[in-house]
């Protein structure tokens, strides 16, 4: 495996707490709204606290998905991506390449296991969705669901928040985050460590901005996220906060505010310990049919949008066909 720089010291991510926004304390609301503003303008990462999802839930799911990931190779692979056309289930590590800064750059070196909304066959990434044998991993689904409804409502409720945070209305977004045939994406990840005996750090996901719009990271207490500082164009290391979501802006909503919330570049670097990473990333990503256009408030008088108008659909096919093939997966494209 390739080796990797040591870590850059750790940079201060805004912490944001919500609980007065979810409750509906006006004076809150318009405080965290202006604290996401300046996040998403001056580095496009913050971490939340005070949301929606309880401990527990978080708890159970988190122990969940360890039993899933401790399970021998081959009852993984009974439920691999590779058998769902819709590509839910098991990933295997190094079936995704995600470094966008090098092309010498090693496969992924996670595994995880990726569920969505229940949909009939049809359009790209619906489908049903794939499960392990309730014997092998006991209340693993339904840990699971629990938590996917928990945390879809906290992103609900970011998207309002960024909504406000933009000068609009709290409900712009609703028909993107809320949809009910939205392609939302609940994927768990296990970061084996890395040996001692290895000849560097290795790359868990290469350095990347996110596909969609917004993505909330749950992380154990580890770490290893690191986050591309964009002014002094350094790596730095993401302090986990116990509980809380790491939440990031994607390039869906790069392209839909015309520039002026920019997603952000990130990895994760594999633990340098006997102790394994486990995460769990919920991206919000819309309606497949939806355009994405550039809002009218954020194109400044007289100039055109830096972007031309973009299908959802589009866009998605596209990254993961690009990401999945550089680790030799192959992405079927719908006609």
């Amino acid at each position: 495996m390739g080796s990797i720089e040591e870590p850059a010291p750790t940079v201060k991510i805004p912490i944001i707490d919500v609980s007065g926004f979810l409750a509906g304390d006006a004076k809150a609301t318009k405080a965290c709204a202006e604290e996401l503003k300046e996040a998403c303008e001056n580095q496009g990462f913050l971490q939340v606290v005070g949301h929606c999802v309880s401990a527990e839930t978080q708890r159970k799911f988190l122990s969940a998905i360890a039993r899933f990931f401790a399970l021998p190779l081959a009852d993984k692979e009974k439920v691999s991506q590779s058998n769902s056309p819709c590509y839910r289930g098991y990933e295997r590590i190094g079936g995704q390449k995600l470094d966008e800064l090098s092309d010498d750059a090693t496969p992924d070196q996670k595994e995880g296991f990726s569920m969505r909304p229940e949909r009939p066959l049809g359009k790209f990434l619906a489908g049903p969705n794939q499960w392990p044998d309730e014997d092998l991993v006991p209340g693993f689904q339904e840990a699971y669901w629990e938590y996917f409804n928990a945390v879809h409502s906290l992103s609900k409720a970011m998207f309002q928040l960024m909504a406000l945070s933009l000068g609009l209305e709290k409900t712009y977004f609703d028909a993107f985050a809320a949809d009910p045939d939205g392609i939302c994406l609940c994927r768990a990840h296990h970061y084996p460590p890395t040996p001692p005996d290895a000849a560097g750090r290795t790359r868990g996901v290469g350095a990347h901005t996110d596909f969609g719009a917004l993505t909330l990271l749950l992380q154990d207490t580890v770490g290893g996220l690191e986050v591309l500082h964009k002014k002094t164009k350094t790596w730095h290391s993401v302090t986990p906060v116990e509980g809380a979501y790491v939440c990031n802006i994607g390039d869906l909503m790069q392209r839909w505010t015309n520039n002026r919330y920019q997603s952000t570049m990130h990895r994760v670097i594999s633990p340098l310990s006997q102790t394994d990473r486990y995460s769990c990333a919920f991206f919000n990503d819309g309606a497949l049919d939806m355009m994405i256009e550039a809002i009218p408030t954020c194109v400044p008088a007289g100039e055109k949008p830096a972007y031309e108008p973009l299908k959802v659909e589009k866009h998605i096919v596209d990254r993961y066909v690009q990401s999945y093939g550089a680790g030799g997966t192959y992405i079927e494209q719908k006609a």
